[in-house]
């Protein structure tokens, strides 16, 4: 798949099929999230792989439970109690791998680091006709007691990206995008006004 077609066909996946992903391609979605580039190459990523799937039954329900003592602290907490309270919900979207990035707490550039391998390995798992989906109401709970626990994350890390991967069971439609807010800064004013033209 060409680059370009890679960055657009990306999609936040939340319905998979039931489908194992071998071991072996989890292992190069790996490889390739550590390409990413780290403040002063660092290179500070580790990565937690959960494939079994009564495990993530099991961490969703408790990251459910997690939520919903959080509700305070979410805006619209009525939406979220209901959708937390839901049984049919499952927090990892029943998919088949759960690849969970987390870094020392005490490195200044965490979050940065594993956003930018996050996306490599989104957009790798896209190139490979896998779907991803950043599951962002798993982290407060991945990091609460519990959740190391359940996944053996060392106490000096912080998790950033829960990212679950699967075989999409269809395709989500591509989302619009605004135009992007650009700011030229330092340029000859008739300059930036033909830029800002010839963009429209």
């Amino acid at each position: 798949m060409d680059f370009m077609d890679v960055l657009r066909n990306r999609r936040a996946v939340r319905d998979f099929k039931p489908d194992p992903i071998a071991p072996a391609i989890l292992r190069r979605l790996v490889d390739v999230a550590v390409l990413a580039p780290s403040a002063m190459n660092d290179q500070p990523w580790r990565f937690s792989v959960v494939t079994d799937a009564a495990m993530l039954d099991r961490m969703s329900a408790a990251a459910k439970r997690h939520l919903l003592n959080c509700l305070h602290v979410l805006p619209k907490p009525e939406h979220f109690r209901d959708l937390f309270s839901d049984p049919q919900l499952h927090l990892f979207h029943h998919a088949p791998a759960l690849i969970v990035i987390s870094a020392d707490s005490d490195n200044p550039w965490v979050s940065e680091d594993c956003a930018l391998a996050a996306e490599n390995l989104m957009l790798a798992a896209t190139e490979m006709r896998l779907g991803s989906c950043w599951v962002g109401f798993a982290q407060a709970w991945l990091n609460a007691p519990e959740g190391r626990d359940m996944i053996g994350m060392p106490l000096t890390h912080r998790v950033v990206a829960p990212i679950v991967i699967g075989i999409p069971k269809a395709t989500p439609p591509a989302v619009s995008r605004r135009p992007p807010d650009i700011a030229w800064v330092n340029e000859d004013a008739a300059l930036a006004a033909a830029i800002k033209h010839a963009i429209n």
